[in-house]
């Protein structure tokens, strides 16, 4: 079978990059960019910068991936696609990207599905094992004891050519992985061996889990990419069915998983708009968060709704630059069904621009029919905030945040006496339980993080909490900052080895804290970008919760006490069985996978000044 991504990769990334070479990108002019955003660092001889005439000898697909994920990503914020197309296209070599070595290739390239109706089936679709986002994994599915946890070893390492970032979960079932890449390659994998069995090139990076669905006699792969795309493939040849930009933005991205029911995909939009007003000229912001309905065997929109109303002028900067808003409330991650109220439950994030709105930082109940708003929970009034506050201020709305978004998905569980409710992580460092029949009354709320005098706005639960029904265990972001010594530094700034992170378990019931887990520091030996922070979503199985760090830390904890009963570090070099140089660094956004006795990750997350990467891992008993 052919790989897809030989053709498609000519037909999306290098014909974009190759137009902007030739000439310019949707009116952005490759030497212009380069002129205004980029000369005044590289056309001078500084050991810790490379010069123009370094970057004209690389790949322009390596210097787009370092505008998009890798060291010249903060700097490049303020640029738009278009933008980064363009100068990447001006300055780098033509070339299609690597495809993969034939050894790489299962002798047996056919992936088989079962029935997903079929009882018993072991699996890991999506965000979560199941729709109310517990992140739960049971004992018939985990397949994993305490025990065999303690005796976890690496089984095998896959590379991601030529990425510095792995940053999207995998989905596992009947034996296949199928994960996508900061590339954004999707790839098709064996879970016993992780050799390949097809890829697919789409046109952005893929950071979204990816959903399956049956349709007929086959499957869909359905996930979204950084760029406004979603898509559907056939689950068993890579074979595109369907594409469509659901959201027209510049600046959209697609990173909250997908979730499927009745026929439909539900879709979340989110932004990185924020960002892009670092710069002092652009009007900020336009952006509006919204969810879409799609038909899942054509991709035809069923319902949109946006979560926040159409932008108009409000006045202007102090350099005369266009305010615009209201803006923001992107939602950037999967929602939650409720089929027996016919509900989802999205959680959103802040507004960017004035006026801050109602729907912002909240729990919002979406019927699953029509897309009518049903009730919200609003737990921050007033945020809005983007990147310029955080600088020179010119962009920044009269707010001035806090940022507190929530940027991970609800969980739906029920209490011991058969009430239902909804668990809440949010940045700010609070975790909310809300009324789901009382249109999201708050029943207890607990914090697990307060702000210290240098760390950011996420100090609390970033991407993700677990629950096994009794407990939820919320991980603490909370890394520190310091400045760069280094003049020549592009860094805004480093993150602090010493501070971050921690495990709380808090009792659903009331929320009172069973334990906490403080954070493991990175040693003096730490190479820079590493912290203690424990952004990255977590993951329960019985009696052992999973969490990761930006220290490159995989740990077990037992849910019993708290206790580290199993830790493997990830920040190093692997032999990868594709072949590719593979390297893991810091662990953030998604969490472990666990199926069928196997636990995968990705790690290497070079944004925030994380360590970087390019490696998923996949993990079994000694004896498996």
């Amino acid at each position: 079978m052919k790989s897809f991504s030989v053709v498609l990769a000519s037909a999306v990334i290098v014909s974009g990059l190759a137009a902007a070479s030739r000439a310019q990108v949707a009116g952005a002019s490759g030497e212009q960019v380069y002129r205004t955003r980029c000369a005044s660092c590289h056309d001078q001889a500084t050991p810790r910068i490379p010069p123009r005439e370094a970057l004209q000898k690389m790949s322009a697909l390596r210097i787009l991936r370092a505008l998009d994920f890798g060291a010249m990503m903060t700097v490049a914020y303020p640029l738009s696609r278009d933008e980064r197309l363009a100068v990447a296209g001006y300055l780098g070599l033509a070339g299609p990207p690597s495809t993969p070595q034939p050894s790489a290739f299962c002798s047996d390239r056919r992936v088989k599905l079962d029935d997903p109706a079929r009882p018993g089936r072991m699996e890991w679709n999506g965000w979560s094992p199941a729709s109310t986002n517990s992140r739960f994994q049971s004992a018939d599915a985990a397949r994993l004891s305490i025990d065999q946890v303690r005796r976890l070893k690496l089984k095998w390492a896959f590379g991601f050519d030529g990425d510095v970032t792995a940053f999207a979960q995998p989905t596992v079932l009947d034996g296949q992985v199928f994960v996508g890449s900061a590339g954004g390659v999707i790839h098709a994998l064996r879970a016993e061996t992780g050799c390949l069995q097809w890829t697919f090139q789409a046109a952005g990076p893929v950071r979204s889990s990816i959903v399956v669905a049956r349709i007929g006699t086959t499957h869909s792969l359905l996930f979204g990419d950084q760029t406004g795309w979603f898509y559907s493939l056939e689950a068993e040849t890579g074979k595109l069915l369907w594409k469509k930009k659901i959201e027209t933005h510049d600046a959209a991205r697609l990173t909250g998983a997908p979730v499927t029911y009745n026929g439909n995909v539900f879709v979340p939009i989110a932004s990185w708009e924020e960002t892009r007003s670092l710069d002092p000229g652009y009007a900020c912001c336009t952006f509006r968060g919204s969810m879409v309905a799609l038909s899942i065997r054509d991709g035809k929109q069923v319902w949109k709704t946006y979560l926040v109303p159409e932008p108009k002028q409000t006045g202007t900067t102090k350099r005369g630059t266009p305010r615009l808003g209201p803006s923001g409330v992107g939602v950037w991650a999967a929602p939650t069904l409720d089929p027996r109220r016919g509900v989802m439950y999205v959680a959103t994030g802040d507004n960017y621009s004035s006026p801050a709105t109602s729907l912002s930082d909240a729990i919002v109940a979406i019927d699953i029919a029509t897309g009518r708003i049903v009730w919200s929970r609003q737990t921050t009034s007033g945020d809005a905030y983007n990147s310029s506050c955080g600088t020179d201020k010119l962009n920044c709305p009269d707010e001035d945040g806090p940022d507190y978004d929530f940027g991970s998905s609800a969980i739906l569980t029920r209490l011991p006496g058969g009430r239902d409710v909804l668990l809440a992580g949010q940045k700010s460092g609070m975790i909310f339980a809300l009324d789901p029949e009382k249109k999201g009354d708050i029943v207890w709320q607990a914090r697990i993080s307060s702000p210290a005098a240098n760390v950011g706005t996420s100090v609390g639960v970033q991407w993700g909490m677990a629950s096994d029904g009794e407990r939820v265990y919320g991980a603490t972001s909370a890394y520190g900052r310091t400045r760069p010594t280094d003049p020549l530094d592009t860094r805004r700034n480093v993150l602090d080895p010493r501070q971050g992170g921690g495990l709380t378990a808090l009792r659903i019931a009331d929320g009172r804290t069973i334990w906490h887990a403080p954070p493991i520091v990175c040693t003096p030996a730490a190479p820079s970008g590493c912290s203690p922070g424990q952004s990255a979503a977590v993951t329960g199985i019985p009696g052992v919760v999973f969490s990761a760090s930006m220290d490159g830390h995989l740990r077990g904890y037992a849910t019993e006490d708290g206790k580290v009963m199993w830790d493997f570090d990830s920040a190093r070099e692997f032999q990868s069985v594709n072949g590719v140089k593979a390297n893991g660094g810091s662990i953030d956004g998604p969490g472990a996978v666990v199926v069928n006795g196997m636990v995968f990750i990705n790690s290497g997350y070079s944004r925030f000044g994380g360590m970087p990467g390019n490696v998923l891992l996949a993990f079994a008993p000694e004896d498996k």
